[in-house]
């Protein structure tokens, strides 16, 4: 377990100088011990700057396991929210018609019948005032007609954490990051892990450069991304989340022995947490996390089927082999300075692959 990873190394570096990415952290633990932290490449090509271990990303879709849904966890864990209720008992102006049947679980597994994504920040960016965003994204939400109904199949949604967020400021009458870092964050001990809402100055960081963003007209260090979440003001359930690899890994971590019983006064009960670990019947998708698909999983070939894990749109993700014990934390830049770069999808079974391979995970 001491010997050097080189054929990671050979990979992440050949990455860098074939353009799959400019530059990347990644990190390795097994069973609680960090056996490989690196960077590698740019952080920002305009600007030169190197990228280190601290480097500091846009998490994009990470958001979704590590802040939507451990928010909604810990309202399930207080009573506040029942997986299996219908939404319109929380929130009935909103889950109405074709909604009034959805759960939390079915936003949790995508399985609402929600669409994937709509282009409002095409509609938000000539509105001022970030509540007045909001409110207007909240009716036209209401207003998408379901694709499916709700159970009946399931379809990744963006849409549907932004529903999710709704529904959770509905309960705890407070904002999305606030309740994280108040509630959930600060129990467990976790730092470095943050939203930058629109209305208040960045936090101090070392960020790695995202896009030269076309329709906002600059290059994006520190800001969000995600266009809807970037025109709702910053904070959002479905991306927003900026967090360091050493951030990720600590929270994974926290969670994994809280439900091994190394950490036995955490925010969740085991048993909850294995319940939100749990594939869905006939999906690929946990509650919020993400399961290794049988055929063409980004996770590769040998993580086991108890492993959760999730993608980020900017080049970021996480897989965690509960099994083993083995957490793998990849964070890139991959969509600086263009979002159409794509080769990340076929370099990340690679790596996975190459990782567990290193250590004995086959």
């Amino acid at each position: 377990m001491t010997k050097p990873f080189h054929a990671v190394d050979r990979l992440m570096q050949r990455a860098v100088f074939q353009g799959v990415f400019p530059g990347g952290v990644i990190l390795v633990a097994v069973h609680g011990k960090v056996v490989l932290r690196h960077a590698y490449g740019s952080a920002d090509w305009f600007r030169r700057r190197t990228m280190a271990c601290e480097t500091v990303f846009d998490l994009a879709s990470l958001t979704k396991p590590l802040a939507t849904t451990l928010a909604v966890m810990h309202l399930v864990q207080r009573g506040l929210l029942v997986l299996d209720q219908p939404c319109c008992f929380y929130w009935p102006d909103f889950f109405k018609g074709d909604k009034a049947a959805i759960t939390v679980r079915h936003l949790l597994g995508h399985s609402s019948g929600l669409p994937a994504w709509r282009p409002y920040y095409l509609r938000l960016k000539d509105m001022r005032g970030q509540e007045r965003r909001k409110s207007a994204v909240e009716e036209w939400m209401a207003r998408e007609p379901l694709l499916s109904p709700p159970g009946q199949r399931a379809c990744y949604s963006d849409i549907g954490f932004l529903v999710l967020q709704g529904l959770i400021e509905r309960v705890v009458q407070t904002t999305l990051d606030r309740y994280l870092e108040a509630s959930i964050w600060k129990s467990l001990s976790v730092q470095g892990l943050f939203f930058n809402p629109a209305n208040q100055p960045l936090v101090e960081a070392d960020y790695a450069a995202t896009e030269l963003c076309p329709w906002r007209g600059r290059l994006l260090v520190g800001r969000v991304h995600d266009d809807n979440a970037y025109a709702i003001g910053g904070v959002c359930g479905h991306a927003g989340l900026f967090g360091s690899a050493d951030a990720v890994w600590n929270l994974l971590q926290k969670l994994l022995f809280i439900e091994t019983g190394v950490i036995d006064n955490g925010p969740f009960e085991p048993s909850l947490l294995k319940k939100f670990f749990h594939r869905q019947n006939g999906t690929d998708w946990g509650l919020g996390f993400d399961t290794p698909a049988e055929v063409g999983s980004s996770a590769g070939r040998c993580f086991s089927p108890e492993s959760v894990g999730h993608l980020g749109f900017t080049g970021t993700s996480f897989w965690m082999d509960r099994r083993r014990g083995i957490i793998v934390v990849l964070l890139t830049n991959r969509v600086h300075p263009s979002r159409h770069n794509e080769r990340i999808k076929a370099f990340r079974p690679l790596l996975h692959d190459a990782v567990m391979e290193h250590i004995g995970g086959v």
